[in-house]
């Protein structure tokens, strides 16, 4: 099966994923929500000065918006993602009387999925992340990254959304596999899997991956012409 394939391949080049720290689920939830649009690095040290000012997740969702956005400043985009966490807050506060959302783990994986989606601003991906880093759950998260990578090896059509893209991809690849997957596809998107000129030549999926030839050609075009020049 290509799915196999493509974990052991991945595997072999990228070795096992290190585990992520596990946060409760809002704290997972709140992460999520300031890396939008931002690098990790950025994300991870403003989420920590959001934990710095306010002690805990209460005392966030009872803040004004405009201390929570000089709070989190330095992460892009903070008014936006500020209104969107207090009322994603009050959200589950109205939802569940408190900030718990562990009973996520026991809910079957669909509907754990849609209750999070009612949330303010939570799509499919943030979901899944809430679900796959906090709880262990095998919600598969499509990024950027994971989608050009899974599009280019056939693994989803040319026109598949993201959303559409990861009801696709978790319904073939193994439970247990998700979290390697997820993280394995991102790390190669970035180090090989360009989204302009793929290091096609030194790609682990050379020989299996159905985008490659029309890659290759163009790399040895180029090839040609630096050589002309």
């Amino acid at each position: 099966m290509i799915v196999r394939t493509v974990i052991r391949l991945l595997s072999r080049a990228y070795g096992k994923p290190p585990s992520r720290p596990r946060r409760d689920p809002v704290s997972e939830l709140l992460l999520t929500i300031l890396s939008q649009n931002t690098s990790d690095v950025n994300s991870d040290r403003t989420f920590e000065t959001l934990q710095r000012r306010f002690p805990s997740w209460e005392q966030l969702a009872q803040a004004d918006v405009t201390d929570i956005a000089d709070a989190i400043k330095s992460g892009g985009l903070s008014q936006i993602k500020a209104v969107r966490i207090k009322e994603t807050l009050q959200r589950i506060i109205v939802e569940r009387g408190n900030l718990d959302l562990n009973f996520l783990a026991d809910l079957p994986l669909d509907e754990a999925k849609e209750w999070l989606l009612r949330l303010p601003g939570v799509g499919p991906k943030t979901a899944a992340c809430v679900l796959l880093f906090s709880l262990g759950r095998p919600a598969l998260p499509v990024d950027t990254h994971v989608q050009r990578v899974a599009r280019r090896l056939g693994l989803i059509g040319e026109r598949v959304s993201a959303e559409q893209a990861q009801h696709l991809l978790e319904a073939v690849v193994p439970r247990k596999q998700v979290y390697k997957f997820h993280i394995n596809m991102i790390v190669h998107g970035r180090r090989t899997c360009h989204a302009r000129n793929p290091s096609c030549p030194v790609c682990v999926f050379r020989d299996i991956c159905p985008s490659a030839p029309a890659f290759l050609a163009a790399y040895a075009a180029r090839r040609r012409g630096g050589q002309n020049t």
